[in-house]
């Protein structure tokens, strides 16, 4: 590969080091937290009540109700069979619920997986001494395309679909409307996937969520490219995305439906994808309909429906490790523009307070004639270009 060989001596050491950290961190992982714990046999029959089932699903009995089709104020000591519960109803809610046990060896890919991006656009993208007029060899997307393959494999369809960023945000409030029995803790699951939003400009999204892979990974096939040059406007793609945010609270906390417990984005869950669960029809719907966009829309599930990805966008914010423009090079000759498959690259041009989502992906990074834009952190050598367009911009 002519970009590795191209590395100096102090960024394949980079490359190894980083490498190296990233099998330490799944290999701890697979130590500490080998897989979900296992539910207690085939225990679950409709002899047995809500209350002593709930519990060992991790979820509520007013949630456990729901699931099966009851009122939320069913007796939860009565047994399923004389509520109307038969084997086989109960027997699928287990499985459903089940997909959403957390294999917590999956946090540690992500982190692996954050890791690798961060040194990658921040060490080892450019070359050492590569000149601009050779920007061209900067940031191969080979390195992208198996990190993004590795994220669909070893964060998806290998452990299954929880915990993921998109169950990180929706389980708080299902906590807090009583669907689960502490609010600590999918607080504290939700901080996880923020912090790494965070360190590294929305990676957890760009590079380790495997949904997220699996839609850089169709887009990023050579068809169809003149109609990809089409960008939806991002006031428009928030506004839905945020729109279906606050109809989902509402409807999950009561305010709009005959009752609360309504999880709106159950319907919506692509993520079931990695459980080989297709039910109900909406998922499947969901996940066909946001894959074959992917030809020629850039993620549309994370622009239009992801709920992590609205409040990963604020965060965006406070992000410490992200794209920076020097403003005394840029002449906004445009080529990031074109470069960028969202608003991204030309909302920082333009020096937008609130730019749309930036996933990292370095499109930009390797087309600017000026040398004006780089991947880094807020101080340091290269990495420390003030970029003012995120801090003094346009409204």
């Amino acid at each position: 590969m002519t970009w590795f060989a191209a590395l100096s001596r102090a960024q394949r050491l980079w490359f190894a080091l980083t490498l190296l950290a990233a099998v330490t961190i799944i290999g701890a992982g697979w130590i500490l937290e080998p897989g979900s714990a296992a539910l207690p046999g085939s225990a679950f029959t409709v002899d047995s009540s809500i209350r002593e089932i709930a519990p060992e699903l991790g979820v509520t009995g007013m949630a456990l109700a729901r699931e099966l089709g009851l009122p939320v104020d069913a007796p939860k000591g009565k047994p399923l069979k004389g509520l109307g519960v038969g084997q086989e109803g109960l027997d699928e809610v287990v499985h459903h619920l089940a997909g959403h046990r957390p294999s917590r060896l999956r946090y540690y890919v992500y982190a692996a997986l954050v890791l690798w991006g961060i040194v990658f656009l921040w060490r080892l993208g450019r070359p050492d001494g590569s000149p601009v007029e050779g920007r061209r060899g900067w940031y191969p997307r080979l390195p992208y395309i198996l990190t993004l393959v590795a994220a669909g494999i070893a964060s998806g369809f290998a452990l299954g679909k929880s915990p993921n960023p998109m169950e990180g945000i929706v389980k708080v409030p299902k906590a807090m409307a009583g669907l689960y029995p502490s609010v600590a803790a999918e607080a504290a699951a939700l901080l996880f996937f923020l912090l790494l939003a965070v360190v590294g400009n929305k990676l957890v999204c760009g590079w380790a969520c495997p949904f997220g892979a699996l839609q850089e990974l169709i887009y990023s096939l050579p068809l169809m490219r003149r109609l990809k040059r089409k960008k939806v406007p991002f006031v428009w793609s928030n506004g839905v995305r945020a729109l279906l945010f606050v109809l989902a609270l509402l409807l999950l906390f009561g305010v709009v439906g005959r009752s609360k417990g309504f999880v709106l984005y159950h319907s919506l869950n692509p993520f079931n994808l990695f459980n080989l669960d297709f039910s109900p029809l909406s998922v499947t719907l969901t996940i066909l309909l946001a894959l074959g966009l992917s030809l020629l829309l850039y993620r549309p599930f994370c622009q239009f429906v992801c709920p992590f990805g609205l409040v990963s966008w604020l965060a965006e914010r406070f992000s410490l490790a992200r794209v920076r423009i020097d403003r005394a090079k840029c002449d906004e000759c445009g080529a990031c523009v074109a470069a960028c498959p969202l608003e991204a690259a030309g909302d920082r041009v333009e020096g937008r307070s609130f730019p749309a989502d930036c996933y990292s992906c370095a499109r930009c990074l390797k087309v600017c004639p000026r040398d004006a834009m780089v991947w880094g952190w807020p101080r340091g050598a290269e990495a420390g270009r003030a970029d003012a367009a995120l801090n003094a911009g346009k409204p």
